[in-house]
């Protein structure tokens, strides 16, 4: 119980043993001068960014979404803490520009992918644009196994042990919450302005 638990509480706090867990050390070594290193980041992190948002946006912008992901994160490179994971930093950057393609999808009159694993109420919740908002309206364990896997990446495994929900619940509770977000957009709820979707 006690390994759960501390396991749970690292993953909550972004230090999990995964395949990102050396990002940090190459983030510090590329500031150092160490080109080889900063190139191996981008590299890698090009590759998750992908999967990222391929899960999140339509082909078309997929590739624009990435690149401008990895611009921001060079641009704020100097503003990482290398003590820290860098997956979630990179993760809280992809969030905003996953935003931004909102918007621009939404003046382009867009929407995105429906896949075999996206159920239809999920399209409406993300074209409604009040992610923020209408997280807020929900059970604190619908929103945040909604945040955690839709938004921020993890996997129903991941988000289990952060929340300690098992994984089935984990699926209900995102169902469930996209569900009654998509039925307060449908009634026409509040749509949420800019600084508040990236709140």
């Amino acid at each position: 119980m006690t390994n759960r638990i501390t396991s749970a509480n690292a993953l909550a706090s972004g230090r999990t043993n995964d395949a990102t867990a050396h990002w940090s050390a190459l983030m510090a070594r590329g500031r150092a001068g160490d080109g080889r290193a900063y190139d191996a980041l981008l590299g890698e992190a090009r590759v998750w960014l992908y999967r990222h948002f391929q899960r999140r946006l339509p082909p078309a912008h997929v590739e624009d979404a990435v690149q401008e992901t990895l611009i921001a994160l060079h641009h704020r490179r100097h503003d990482f803490d290398c003590g820290q994971p860098l997956r979630p930093w990179l993760a809280a950057i992809a969030r905003f520009k996953w935003v931004d393609r909102l918007r621009l999808m939404e003046r382009e009159k867009t929407l995105p992918p429906a896949e075999s694993h996206v159920a239809s109420h999920e399209i409406d919740v993300v074209s409604c644009h009040a992610v923020s908002g209408l997280l807020r309206q929900l059970r604190p364990a619908q929103a945040a196994a909604i945040r955690l896997v839709k938004i921020d990446g993890l996997s129903i495994i991941e988000a289990a042990a952060a929340t300690g929900q098992s994984q089935s619940l984990i699926k209900i509770n995102i169902h469930r919450g996209l569900k009654r977000m998509a039925g307060q957009c449908e009634a026409g709820g509040r749509v949420y302005g800019p600084e508040q979707i990236a709140g």
